[in-house]
């Protein structure tokens, strides 16, 4: 009970103090981040982003699966009804970081992350679960290949190092091809 009080004061600070109610539904910097939902990697709080400036999407490795794409197309919908569709000026940033917690779950329930990343868990060997590195750079081609997302959308990926709170731009921006 003591932590739901303290968030309601934590809200009614921003309400009086940050609240904006000019924002627009759509982040004003096109961007949408992939990230993991390990709360040591809040890329609004990592990448210092404003409130507005970027849509972020949180999974479990912040990996590419059927859900992701679900949301992205719910978004491409969203973004075209808004005059505004997804696709050529958007940037779409997979984030994902050093000493992650989905690496123990590759070993103890492999069933459970495969079913989650909807391959079979034999490809789990080749989803560079245990490199976070070479997990991006996987991501980042399947997205800049996929034929679910619109044509021109700039594919980017980026490691954050939780030991040191820096970025590494592993996945220079890269064009789908749609």
């Amino acid at each position: 009970m003591e932590f739901v009080s303290t968030l309601a004061e934590r809200n009614a600070h921003f309400a009086s103090e940050s609240f904006d109610n000019t924002l627009k539904m759509l982040p004003s910097m096109r961007t949408v981040i992939v990230g993991c939902v390990d709360g040591r990697v809040d890329p609004a709080e990592v990448l210092e982003l404003e409130q507005g400036e970027a849509v972020v999407i949180r999974n479990v490795g912040g990996r590419v699966n059927a859900a992701l794409y679900e949301t992205l197309e719910i978004l491409q919908v969203v973004a075209s009804a808004a005059g505004k569709p997804l696709g050529e000026g958007w940037n779409l940033i997979v984030l994902h970081h050093t000493n992650c917690g989905i690496v123990p779950c590759f070993k103890h329930a492999p069933d459970l992350l495969a079913k989650n990343l909807s391959v079979s868990t034999s490809d789990l060997d080749h989803m560079a679960i245990a490199d976070p590195y070479e997990a991006v750079r996987l991501d980042a081609a399947m997205l800049v290949s996929s034929d679910r997302l619109p044509a021109g959308l700039i594919v980017s990926g980026m490691v954050y190092d939780v030991a040191t709170g820096r970025i590494d731009i592993t996945v220079p921006p890269e064009l789908v091809r749609g």
